[in-house]
C-alpha cells in the first residue's frame, strides 16, 4: 500500500500531509481529519486500512500554522496520566483554529486533492475524529457541490449549533460515544439533522468513552473500532463506489 508525506499550499502557509492510496490507477477521494492528537502511527494506520479498500485518503496536520506533525512529543500510549498534560499543550492549538481558518483550510485541502493524479475526479468523502469530526462537517457543510459524504466519530459535532446542517448535501454518519452523548442530547441532534433534511445515520455506540477509534489511547475500544468500519465503509461506497 504506497504511503506518502506531502506539503499541501494554503493561503497561510504550506501544511503537512499524510497520503496513502492503492497500488495503480485513480481512486475515489476521501480527506481524514485526525483528531487533536494529529498525524502519528495510529491515525496512519487508520488511513492505510480506509486505502486498502479502494480509496485515496489524505490526511492534513490541522495546527501546521504552529509547526509540523508531531508538535509535540506523545507517548507510544496516552494514558490517563500523560492526558492531563497533553490537554494542557493541545487546548491552546484547538482554541486558535478559528471557523474561520478551517474553512480556508479546508478549501485548500480540496484543492490539492482535486490535483492529485492518485485520485478521481468528481466527489469526495470527509471524515473525521473528535475536533476532526467536527473540521469535517464544516467542510461538508461549505462544500455541498463536492463533497457526497461526511462521517464524524466521536466529535463534538454540534458545537457549532444546527445551522451547518441546512448545507448539507452530503450522506452522514456520526458515530458518538456513549461517554461523550446522553439519549437526550443523540434525540435532539436527530431532530435537527431531521428538520434539515440531512440524510444521516447518527447513534451513540454502546459502551464507548471518547476516543473510542484510537488504539494508542486508555480510550481506545475495538468494538466500537469494528462498528465505526461498518458504518463507515457502506458510507462510502453508496456515495463515491470503491475504487
Amino acid at each position: 500500500m504506497p504511503d506518502t508525506t506531502l506539503q499541501i499550499p494554503t493561503a497561510d502557509g504550506p501544511a503537512d500531509a499524510f497520503a496513502a492510496f492503492p497500488d495503480e490507477g485513480r481512486h475515489p477521494a476521501v480527506l481524514m481529519y485526525p483528531d487533536g492528537f494529529g498525524i502519528r502511527p495510529v491515525t496512519r494506520e487508520l488511513a492505510r486500512q480506509l486505502a486498502g479498500h479502494g480509496y485515496y485518503v489524505l490526511v492534513p496536520n490541522p495546527f501546521y500554522r504552529h509547526g509540523p506533525a508531531p508538535l509535540f512529543d506523545l507517548p507510544e500510549h496516552i494514558g490517563a496520566r500523560e492526558r492531563p498534560a497533553l490537554f494542557a499543550r493541545l487546548m491552546p492549538l484547538i482554541e486558535a483554529h478559528t471557523a474561520d481558518r478551517a474553512l480556508r483550510d479546508a478549501d485548500a485541502y480540496l484543492r490539492f486533492l482535486a490535483a492529485q493524479p492518485r485520485a478521481a475526479a468528481g466527489p469526495v468523502a470527509v471524515s473525521g475524529y473528535c475536533i476532526g469530526g467536527l473540521l469535517a462537517v464544516r467542510t461538508a457543510a461549505a462544500h455541498p457541490g463536492r463533497v457526497a459524504a461526511v462521517a464524524a466519530f466521536h466529535a463534538p459535532v454540534a458545537a457549532d449549533g444546527p445551522g451547518p446542517f441546512s448545507a448539507l448535501t452530503a450522506r452522514v454518519h456520526l458515530g458518538h460515544a456513549e461517554g461523550d452523548m446522553t439519549p437526550q442530547a443523540l434525540a435532539e441532534l436527530n431532530r435537527a439533522l431531521d428538520a434539515a433534511g440531512v440524510e444521516h445515520t447518527s447513534e451513540i455506540y454502546p459502551g464507548t468513552v471518547h476516543g473510542f477509534t484510537m488504539s494508542d489511547t486508555d480510550a481506545f475500544d475495538a468494538s466500537g473500532l469494528e462498528r465505526h468500519w461498518d458504518r463507515l465503509l457502506p458510507l462510502l461506497r453508496g456515495a463515491l463506489g470503491t475504487g
